[in-house]
């Protein structure tokens, strides 16, 4: 279990990481743009990214 999430957080790190260094203008006007919106948009993309990342978790733990 402690491996699982310490390979997501990893994971999460270097794709982060590889934004920022790669895209760092791009990033930022992504930044500027979450900014305009609204408290419940923010909510349902946030939303939205949980169960994509829940989704993908259990594809690749059930993936035979």
């Amino acid at each position: 279990m402690i491996h699982d999430v310490l390979l997501g957080l990893g994971l999460m790190a270097v794709i982060e990481g590889l934004v920022l260094a790669l895209a760092p203008l791009r990033f930022e006007d992504v930044l500027k743009a979450m900014a305009e919106l609204n408290r419940d948009q923010r909510r349902t993309l946030g939303v939205v990214i949980v169960a994509v990342g829940v989704a993908l978790v259990w594809v690749a733990k059930n993936w035979t």
